[in-house]
């Protein structure tokens, strides 16, 4: 990736970065992100791109307010990446903490995710 190359998301005022993680958790955290840029929470972006060090995601994370991570499980993916970037959690989310249990299903249950966006809007609002 090149210093040109520019992150079609821009910067945000509030940044999500789900884990994306090869689980149910890990999926779920990225239709809970995907579901709070819906709602104008705050706006997706993308986890891995800050682990590349990809610059227009640096400067875009940088030019955040708040920076919201959203991990699958307690291995902490997205925060960890975070935070090894330099970048300050100011809200994390554990789907895995919420009363979904981990496994390798990527057939997601509807029930499942409308539970977890519920449980981390009402996190989100205890602010």
């Amino acid at each position: 990736m090149t210093e040109e190359t520019k992150c079609a998301c821009g910067s945000a005022n509030v940044a999500i970065f789900p884990c994306v993680g090869a689980s149910n958790v890990g999926q779920i955290s990225n239709k809970i992100a995907i579901e709070l840029e819906k709602q104008n929470i705050g706006n997706l972006m993308c986890t891995a791109g800050i682990g590349a060090r990809a610059p227009g995601l640096m400067k875009s994370a940088e030019a955040s307010d708040r920076i919201i991570a959203i991990d699958g499980c307690p291995v902490n993916c997205a925060s960890k990446t975070l935070e090894l970037a330099g970048f300050k959690v100011d809200k994390h989310i554990l789907i895995s903490e919420l009363g979904i249990k981990k496994n390798k299903d990527k057939n997601l249950k509807d029930n499942e995710i409308s539970e977890a966006l519920e449980k981390t809007l009402k996190i989100l609002q205890s602010d």
